[in-house]
């Protein structure tokens, strides 16, 4: 089995760290080039629950110390860094004074579950079509079908969830409008509680796969198409092996790498994709955390949130990059200059 060269590996690591440090950077600069004042906001809110608020000017100067916003913008540069490195992103102006941290701890669980599921039935699901869609054996009801599906790919994902709120949970009554598990349900590790989440996520789920698989039908039919035509395709029909066995072995295991490379990076795609569908069926995770805190100007979760999904992107890039050899063995690790 291939082993990974040291010298690639630290190559690979400092590729992860120069791209969350520039990420991490940018995401700390651009709200600032907002004329907005997190302090401001803060003050606006306690104004409109409370009525008029007494000696405001210092309320406002104490805000604005809690955050850090007296700080030099270079100081303010080095304890953001280091709180991001310690997963600190402060305290939700929205919720204050909730540290962003345990808003995303708790909606982080529902994304990944929702986000892994989709992303999984997808992959499967489109190269799998995708295949289908060259493979000549394939029955010619299978190869109009399929493209026929893919009409629904061009819908964007929050009119699909629409439709399906429509017609599975408002018309047919068979699935929830909202939520993440039932009321009446304890969270826990009990299966009245697990059914009742894949009750609630079903719907958020395949609003995503519809919309989705077209994607990866697509770019595995056009690697299809060039695998078909190499010459070990060729001698495995001259050998007389089994169509099945040559779509598998030998076109469909040479045709998916680029398509797990691509897997790695549609996670952060996916996320930003999910945004909408999360909100529309109220479901607890990082796209309505999102949403909500865009609309609220809450600047610490953007951050957090942001942060958070350039993180795992960037990761899941690194690790499909590592697998990569014990994938194929054709691929070895090196380190180019």
């Amino acid at each position: 089995m291939s082993t990974i060269p040291r010298a690639y590996l630290l190559n690979r690591l400092l590729t992860l760290f120069l791209t969350v440090f520039i990420a991490a950077t940018l995401i700390w600069i651009i709200p600032r080039l907002s004329p907005v004042d997190p302090a401001e906001i803060m003050l606006g809110r306690m104004a409109a629950g409370a009525g008029a608020v007494a000696d405001s000017e210092a309320i406002l100067a104490q805000l604005r110390q809690n955050f850090g916003l007296d700080d030099p913008l270079f100081v303010q540069y080095l304890k953001y860094l280091w709180n991001t490195v310690t997963f600190n992103f402060g305290l939700s102006t929205a919720t204050f004074p909730t540290p962003v941290s345990a808003l995303i701890a708790q909606a982080l669980p529902w994304t990944l579950g929702l986000m892994i599921l989709s992303l999984i039935i997808t992959f499967f699901i489109g190269n799998l079509l995708g295949a289908l869609m060259v493979w000549e054996k394939s029955p010619k009801l299978v190869r109009v079908a399929i493209p026929a599906a893919m009409v629904f790919t061009s819908i964007p994902p929050i009119l699909s969830g629409l439709l399906l709120m429509w017609i599975f949970a408002a018309k047919l009554r068979w699935f929830p409008l909202t939520g993440a598990y039932g009321l009446t349900v304890e969270p826990g590790w009990s299966w009245d509680f697990a059914v009742s989440v894949m009750h609630h996520g079903f719907l958020p789920a395949l609003s995503i796969v519809i919309v989705t698989f077209g994607f990866w039908a697509l770019g595995m039919r056009g690697l299809m198409i060039t695998v078909q035509g190499e010459d070990y395709v060729t001698l495995a029909k001259a050998k007389g092996l089994r169509p099945r066995y040559i779509l598998y072995k030998y076109m469909i295991r040479n045709a998916i790498l680029p398509q797990i490379t691509a897997f790695a990076l549609k996670v952060g795609l996916l996320i930003a994709g999910q945004v909408l569908v999360e909100r529309i069926f109220a479901y607890n995770g990082m796209g309505k955390l999102l949403y909500d805190a865009i609309l609220d100007q809450d600047f610490p979760v953007i951050q957090g949130v942001s942060f958070v999904i350039i993180l795992m992107t960037a990761l899941s890039v690194f690790i499909v990059d590592l697998i990569y050899p014990f994938i194929d063995p054709r691929i070895r690790h090196e380190v180019t200059s």
